[in-house]
């Protein structure tokens, strides 16, 4: 069946979220160099990255973000201003994350400095916000497929966190008929509700659908759950799971258009 609305995935499918954080952590490990000239840079990164994991597992929060679908460094730098009770302990918990984030990295290197730590994490936010990276090809394939399908974009996360990468990069807004978050829904792929959700405002049903992500696990599982064809953008060469097949694998955008009018 011939396919009529075609939803993306947002964070590195369209967005190379992976580089904007990488390039983040660099501007930030720098900085702190420039105070402690015994810091290496991407040690202090990795460092920063445990100590992030760790504390982030450990709050209240946590099952939630799961459920959403934010990552522990997306709450590096999202300020969570949503008004449901889980944000809000989110907004109150993440000021001291960056923090105690930061100092534990600097730790590493016998440093004892809770203020630069805190210093570090809202220089990290700054220059997350400052890094905005989109993969190259992204708009020339929007384009290519705008006139010929309806477009739906389908992201997990925060809606004040979605949005705000939305704001810093916002050529993206306009390729869109309807733009969901998971956050706004209250639960996030690779969950059925969410998907049969997007189907309220798609052009077509299931088999009229494609989901296109990153990410098996949730873009790919969750669309299968309803019967929706999807297509994998696999750059990184990841190897195949067992469990879960996608309809199609590709590895960069460029493919996307072909592929679906060949359908």
């Amino acid at each position: 069946m011939a396919i009529k609305t075609v939803i993306f995935d947002l964070d590195d499918t369209l967005l190379w979220d992976k580089k904007s954080i990488a390039d983040a952590f660099a501007k930030t490990c720098v900085q702190a160099a420039q105070k402690y000239p015994q810091i290496d840079g991407a040690k202090l990164e990795d460092y920063v990255r445990s100590a992030a994991r760790t504390l982030y597992e450990g709050y209240e929060t946590y099952d939630y973000t799961v459920q959403i679908g934010i990552n522990p460094f997306e709450g590096l730098w999202g300020h969570f201003d949503d008004p449901t009770e889980d944000f809000q302990k989110m907004k109150a918990i993440v000021p001291t994350y960056r923090r105690d984030a930061w100092t534990a990295g600097l730790k590493e290197y016998g440093i004892d400095d809770k203020d630069f730590g805190h210093e570090l994490g809202e220089k990290f936010v700054e220059n997350r916000i400052a890094s905005p990276c989109v993969y190259d090809e992204t708009y020339a394939v929007l384009d290519s497929l705008k006139e010929d399908y309806q477009l739906i974009l389908l992201t997990n996360g925060a809606p004040s966190l979605q949005n705000k990468k939305l704001e810093i990069t916002p050529e993206l807004v306009p390729y869109f008929d309807k733009i969901i978050i998971s956050g706004d829904f209250g639960i996030g792929k690779p969950d059925a509700s969410i998907f049969e959700y997007v189907l309220t405002f798609s052009e077509g049903n299931a088999e009229e659908c494609i989901m296109v992500g990153d990410n098996l696990m949730t873009d790919i599982l969750g669309s299968s759950r309803v019967n929706m064809r999807n297509v994998w953008i696999n750059r990184e060469d990841k190897a195949p799971n067992d469990v879960v097949v996608p309809t199609y694998e590709i590895d960069t955008l460029t493919k996307l258009k072909p592929l679906i009018d060949s359908l």
